[in-house]
């Protein structure tokens, strides 16, 4: 496996954070403490960079709060120049990984998403015919990431100890649990840095289920993945192989309602807000409830920009009635 050295550099150069500042401060421009960072903007940077340059770097604390979608969730959010940290370290390590992912892989990835991960589900069902599915997440799986674990997978690939060294601060600034085999576990959700580590946590899994169990027809968006295939008999005994390898390996638990093997034919796979069939998608009624909800309480100006992003995410399955009676109804025009 080729590792890479030399990386630090690049990390802290004043390029790099700048353009960094330019993707953290992207649809926040008008907040507090970008304003704040803006006003000085070279100075920030060139003491930003000084504090990278000489390893004196700390991380600042989280500001916290709650969000409710399919379940509530704690996000926390790092100060301004952070994020802008966590976007310097992901513009120069994310390729080194992303080109080692497998493909169908598709959760926080360029050319990737919701929409393609949906779509290949839905073709695989339409040329295999009449197929189980095993699907399967991992409980609490931002929360559960292994710290030692999490280092070890990095440093698979960065050799450069002054990145550890910061990759290491990252991921210790914010922390969960002492798990069961006694290490820090859990790194928070609202992280950039976070979807990156993330994923390579579960590249592990990926590998071992594409090459060591050889599964063709397996598909992974962040936590919640899935395998189709003729056998029922065959899923069930995968299904264990992955609860040993997560548990022995990756110390995660998948959930314990939510690992299920079940026939395709009739109610199609619940997956990422719709029901996949071979020859259709529909949203699911509980995405379309969350949705009214949320939508209630935003701003004109926010409510107009979401509702043509999730009419956008919407457009995936056959919802066309759906979308034209929201569009009416809020006079919005143009989501066709």
């Amino acid at each position: 496996m080729k590792t890479y050295k030399n990386l630090y550099n690049r990390i802290y150069a004043f390029e790099n954070l700048y353009q960094a500042y330019k993707q953290a401060k992207k649809g926040k421009r008008y907040r507090e403490d970008v304003l704040r960072f803006s006003e000085n903007l070279e100075n920030n940077l060139l003491d930003l960079q000084k504090e990278l340059m000489n390893q004196t770097y700390m991380h600042g604390n989280y500001r916290q709060f709650i969000i409710s979608d399919a379940k509530k969730r704690l996000i926390k959010a790092a100060p301004f120049r952070d994020r802008l940290v966590h976007h310097a370290i992901c513009n120069v390590i994310e390729p080194i990984f992303d080109k080692s992912f497998i493909y169908h892989s598709y959760a926080c990835r360029k050319g990737k998403g919701t929409h393609k991960a949906i779509n290949t589900l839905q073709n695989k069902l339409k040329n295999m015919g009449n197929v189980y599915c095993l699907q399967c997440d991992i409980s609490k799986y931002f929360a559960s990431i292994d710290h030692n674990v999490l280092l070890s997978l990095l440093s698979k690939k960065v050799a450069d100890k002054k990145v550890m060294n910061l990759l290491k601060i990252i991921i210790e600034s914010d922390y969960d649990i002492i798990n069961y085999k006694g290490n820090k576990a859990g790194i928070p959700i609202g992280n950039l840095t976070s979807q990156l580590f993330a994923n390579i946590y579960l590249d592990r899994l990926d590998q071992f289920i594409k090459h060591d169990l050889k599964e063709k027809h397996y598909i992974r968006y962040m936590d919640d993945f899935l395998i189709v295939h003729k056998s029922k008999d065959h899923l069930h005994l995968v299904k264990e192989n992955i609860k040993n390898f997560v548990e022995d390996v990756l110390y995660l638990l998948l959930h314990p309602k939510k690992a299920i093997v079940f026939p395709v034919a009739n109610d199609g796979v619940s997956f990422l807000g719709f029901r996949v069939f071979d020859t259709h998608k529909l949203l699911r009624k509980s995405t379309v409830k969350r949705f009214i909800q949320r939508f209630k309480v935003l701003s004109e100006e926010q409510f107009e920009k979401g509702i043509v992003s999730w009419c956008s995410y919407a457009k995936s399955g056959n919802s066309f009635n759906l979308r034209r009676s929201i569009s009416l109804q809020y006079v919005i025009g143009g989501l066709f």
